[in-house]
């Protein structure tokens, strides 16, 4: 008797745990996940990603990135709003694109000063990077567009994304690209 019970017991807790799983799928509007955190790897930035979906009727999430710069002394913060549309043709792929803002901290050698000459009939660049030892806070405006995989039955999401922003530092503006790979753990 005490074996029924427990298998009673066993199946309804599985049942309810199927029934979650699929709640949180619709709430996620077909993203097969909720709440995803990971690591970002970029050309320009790499960090952590923490990605969630605020509804599941218009199919909208939230996305912060935590990232530091190759080559920088600093940090950026990011906070990203971003719609997904899923691709008909294939189970749990997305397209999204979205838009945000960014604000961040840096000392010394961040940017530099990019000068081209004219020698022949050909362009050559040369670079001069700052050396001073200033604190240098940013801050700016972000873009985003990617494709996004839940892989079906494991809890990984894999991404690739194109993210040019906007920046101002210390009285200069620039617009930059960063594309990057992210795997996130989906909860």
């Amino acid at each position: 008797m005490q074996r029924f019970f427990s298998l009673l017991f066993a199946l309804v807790a599985m049942g309810s745990s199927f029934s979650a799983t699929a709640q949180k799928r619709a709430a996620s509007g077909g993203a097969g996940y909720q709440t995803a955190v990971g690591l970002r790897a970029g050309g320009y930035s790499s960090g952590l990603t923490v990605k969630h979906f605020l509804s599941g009727k218009n199919n909208v999430a939230v996305e912060a990135l935590a990232t530091t710069e190759y080559g920088a002394r600093g940090a950026r913060l990011t906070a990203l709003l971003e719609k997904h549309v899923p691709i008909s043709d294939i189970k749990n792929f997305q397209f999204y694109y979205g838009a945000g803002a960014h604000l961040g901290a840096y000392r010394g050698r961040y940017y530099f000063d990019d000068a081209r000459y004219r020698r022949g009939k050909k362009y050559d660049t040369y670079r001069v990077y700052y050396t001073d030892d200033r604190f240098h806070p940013v801050l700016g405006a972000d873009l985003i567009l990617g494709l996004e995989y839940k892989i079906p039955d494991l809890p990984f999401v894999v991404s690739i994304d194109y993210k040019p922003f906007f920046e101002v530092f210390d009285g200069v503006t620039g617009l930059y690209s960063d594309a990057a790979f992210s795997l996130r753990f989906a909860f």
